[in-house]
Order: structure tokens, then C-alpha cells, then sequence
């Protein structure tokens, strides 16, 4: 016997067969017990979900022998006829190769002929989208008052692309992509009619990169079974796809976590010599920093998450805040629009992955509006507006965020940080500030105490404890810029 595909031999024969549509199975089913068949039908919905399998089981059901019926009995041989493809009363045309007004004109004149043999002539047009404007408007009359036999099927995946006029004349169902748990469950069933061995994270993946297409994943199905030797395993299709494992994943960010960059750029390199491609490896990558962003959110679905929640890193959930995961996911984002147009790929990944390093010092401009804000209530000072945070190029050309200083009140005179004329007054008085202060901590010796005012404001201000003070500052912390808010940054 010739070979058959899994997704030619596991198509749905009946109404509740179709995974994952229970409002269209439901409302099909009621609407051929009350005998309320419409001439028209709308099919729409992703690949995959099970649109033309409907529209021949509806077929099957309103031809078969028995019918009409909302479970057709498969074996008349009308049934049989409509299954194989061979009947004469289903019409089933491709909307994508038959698109222009003779087609259609075709059809016109084929409908005034009674079915053959059954109670109905079924018209199945597939990709009716295709069709052009005066293809659709020479089916409107047709389809809005057909003879009392005749049944139009319209399946599309782009529902947009068809004229309201043609919507008005059909009833329309919505088919959704099909959730992972069925599909998995569908592909367990598969396995075990096939007496093949898998693991359920084998099954999962399948399932994850079905993307809701039951014919993707048992496409995918077919292809993992063809070198798996009977044992679908998850380790022996990482190493043939070219996959990344959560185990590399988790090993990667724990070295980014640690601000290890040899280690994750050696980590990094080892990876892609495992002949693991550059695209793949940033979708993965940044599909583990969504599932922490979500983890960090509270969610906790293992088919959201794409994995069991404990087998992500706790020590990387715990290095890094929400926002910081947030400007990881939103990097490895851009790095992939990018990778299209870059002079060399691979670069643009070493690149991110340093990044990755730093990001545990990484601020949000919300949170530096806050310290900024609580300092300046402390020295009596008005919040900050929002332009004052507003991304633009700072005085440096760097285009971070650039804060906007104000003339201080009599308050912040009395504290020290100067009055009219003072540094305060200069616009980007926080990136000299901080400049000076560098300068001056590479100088000062422990014990010291005299920085430049700008460089102490800065200090206090990024730390958030600005206070008044009477009397001479406080000494640097002993070790200099190593021990400092600004320890570290290089």
C-alpha cells in the first residue's frame, strides 16, 4: 500500500473530529438537525485549522444517504464519493487558479443543472480571496438567491481581502488556531496508532511550533518520526534541527547575569558551531527572555511559557527587575529586524549578548525620574515634568534620555549645591556633574573629603538620599570609584 501522510490520513471524517472548533462544530450540528442548511457559507481562519475538512464534511452530511444528518454514516456511497474526491455533486475549485470572470461565468451557467445524484450540488472554493473584484461582483446575484440545491463553501485565511457584499450574503464562521495542549494530545493519538515511543517534551515542542496548525504539526510530525527510529526524543531533535536547548539558554543568561563576558561570548561561540543558525538561535533567545518577563509577571502556563517554570533559571529571575527584562526582550527584538540589512550577522549577536551583560545596571527612565524626584522634594523642589525625561540626544551626543536642570530654590542654596549662575543653571549640569566626579574620585585619595559640588549632587542624587547637611561632607567610601554608586561602570 502506498505510503499516506499523516495529515492526508488523520483528517477529520466528522464534526467531532475538528480540533479545537467547538462553536463551529456546535452550530453546524444544530443547524442540520433543524433542517436550516443556508446557501451560502463564510470558512475563515488560520492554516491549518481545519476549514476545507469542514466544508467536506458538510458536504458529506448534507449528500449522504441518510442525511441530511449531522453525522454522515461514511459508508454510501455518497459518503464514499465526496471522501475520495470523486464525486460529481462537490465542485471543490481553487480560488487562486480560477480567479477571473469566465470562471466564474462558468459556475453561473454549471448551476442551473440539478445535482447527479445527491440532494445537493456543493460548490467548495478554496482561497476565495483570490478572486477578483469582477469575479465577486458576477457571483453576488448568483449567491444571493441560487437555485434551492445548490450550496456555496467560501474558505479563506484573509478574510479582510473579501468584499462586504459577499459577507452579507453568507453566514460566517471564524475558525481559531488550534491550542497546544490539542494538538499534542492529537499527536499522542497519533503515536499511539503508529506504536511510536515520545516524550512529552518532544510532542510539546512539535505542538509549540505548530503555531496552532494541525496540519504544520503533523508535517513536522512526519519528519521528526523519519529519523527518530521509533523514539521521539527531545535531545535527538535539538541535535539534528539545530536546535538551542533551555539547558544553553539558561547556562547563557546566568553567565550574562553574572556580567560574564568571556563566558557568555565562549558560551555563544560554542553554540553556533554546533551549527545552530544565527536567526534561529536570537528567536529562541529572545522567546527564554519572554517567558522570564512572564514568570516575573506572575505567569506560570507551561504552554504559555513553552516550558515547566522550574526549569528556567532562578538565579537569572532573581538578578534581574521587570524592566530590565523588558529592555532585553525589546533589544533581541530590534536585533532581529536588524539582522537582515547587518554587514555581518554574527556581530550584531556578540554585540547584543555584551549587552546582555550589563543589564543588571540598566534603569528605566521611570525610575530615574522617581530618584530624581525624591531628591528634589527633599531639597524642597518642584517634581520634574515629563519633558524633562523625554528621549533626545543629551549635550554629549549620546541620545540617552537628558535631564533638564532648574534654578534652584533658596532651599538648595542653603544645602550647598549653589544658586543663580551655579552649575545648576547650565543645561546637561547632571552629565558634567558626573563627568567631574569621575575625574575627581580617580585623584582622591581614602579619606579625602573635598569633590566639586556638581559631582557630589550627581552622587547623591543617583543614590537618592540628597539631604542637608551643616558642616563639611562626608569622606568618599574607602577604595574610591570601586566602592561608589558608581562602582563598576566602566
Amino acid at each position: 500500500m502506498a505510503y499516506e501522510v499523516t495529515a492526508t490520513r488523520r483528517r477529520p471524517k466528522t464534526f467531532d473530529e475538528l480540533a479545537g472548533q467547538e462553536f463551529v462544530r456546535s452550530t453546524l450540528k444544530s443547524s442540520l438537525e433543524k433542517g436550516s442548511i443556508a446557501h451560502a457559507y463564510l470558512f475563515s481562519g488560520p492554516r491549518g485549522c481545519g476549514k476545507t475538512s469542514a466544508a467536506r464534511i458538510l458536504a458529506r452530511s448534507l449528500n449522504c444517504e441518510k442525511g441530511p444528518s449531522a453525522e454522515p454514516c461514511g459508508l454510501c456511497s455518497a459518503c464514499r464519493e465526496i471522501r475520495n474526491g470523486s464525486s460529481l455533486d462537490v465542485i471543490e475549485i481553487d480560488g487562486a487558479s480560477n480567479t477571473g470572470v469566465n470562471d466564474v461565468r462558468q459556475i453561473k451557467d454549471e448551476v442551473l443543472f440539478p445535482p447527479n445524484a445527491g440532494k445537493y450540488k456543493v460548490y467548495i472554493i478554496d482561497e476565495v480571496h483570490m478572486l477578483s473584484n469582477n469575479a465577486f461582483n458576477a457571483l453576488l446575484k448568483t449567491i444571493e438567491e441560487p437555485p434551492p440545491y445548490i450550496i456555496f463553501i467560501f474558505a479563506t485565511t484573509e478574510l479582510h481581502k473579501v468584499p462586504a457584499t459577499i459577507k452579507s450574503r453568507c453566514q460566517q464562521f471564524a475558525f481559531r488556531a488550534i491550542p497546544i495542549e490539542d494538538i499534542q494530545r492529537m499527536l499522542r493519538e497519533t503515536c499511539a496508532e503508529m506504536n511510536i515511543q515520545a516524550e512529552d517534551e518532544a510532542l510539546f515542542w512539535i505542538a509549540r511550533e505548530a503555531t496552532g496548525s494541525m496540519r504544520d504539526a503533523y508535517t513536522l510530525f512526519d519528519q521528526v518520526v523519519s529519523f527518530s527510529g521509533g523514539t521521539l526524543r527531545s535531545s535527538l531533535i535539538k541535535e539534528k534541527m539545530g536546535l538551542v536547548g533551555i539547558e544553553e539558554l539558561n547556562a547563557l543568561a546566568e553567565a550574562c547575569a553574572r556580567a560574564g563576558h568571556a563566558e557568555a561570548l565562549t558560551l555563544l561561540d560554542r553554540i553556533l558551531e554546533a551549527g545552530v543558525s544565527i536567526d534561529r538561535f536570537v528567536i529562541d533567545l529572545a522567546g527564554y527572555y519572554r517567558s522570564l518577563l512572564l514568570l516575573k509577571a506572575g505567569v506560570v502556563k507551561e504552554s504559555v511559557l513553552g516550558y515547566g517554570a522550574d526549569r528556567f533559571s532562578a538565579a537569572v529571575r532573581d538578578a534581574l527587575k521587570l524592566s530590565q527584562l523588558e529592555e532585553a526582550l525589546s533589544m533581541l527584538l530590534d536585533l532581529y529586524r536588524d539582522l537582515r540589512y547587518s554587514l555581518s550577522p554574527r556581530f550584531e549577536l556578540e554585540t547584543a549578548v555584551s549587552k546582555l551583560c550589563w543589564l543588571d545596571r540598566w534603569i528605566s527612565r521611570a525610575e530615574l525620574r522617581d530618584a530624581v524626584d525624591s531628591a528634589r522634594t527633599v531639597l524642597g523642589l518642584p517634581p520634574a515634568s515629563a519633558g524633562d525625561f523625554s528621549r533626545g540626544a543629551s549635550p554629549g551626543g549620546s541620545g540617552a534620555p537628558s535631564l533638564k536642570a532648574e534654578k534652584p530654590g533658596s532651599e538648595a542654596e542653603a544645602a550647598g549645591f549653589g544658586g543663580p549662575g551655579s552649575f545648576m543653571d547650565k543645561p546637561g549640569a547632571f552629565t558634567e556633574g558626573f563627568k567631574k566626579f569621575m575625574e575627581k574620585q580617580s585623584e582622591l585619595k581614602p579619606g579625602e573629603e573635598t569633590i566639586p559640588d556638581e559631582a557630589e549632587m550627581v552622587r547623591r542624587v543617583f543614590r537618592g538620599t540628597v539631604v542637608k547637611q551643616e558642616g563639611p561632607r562626608p569622606a568618599l567610601p574607602e577604595g574610591g570609584a570601586e566602592n561608589s554608586v558608581f562602582g563598576g561602570i566602566p
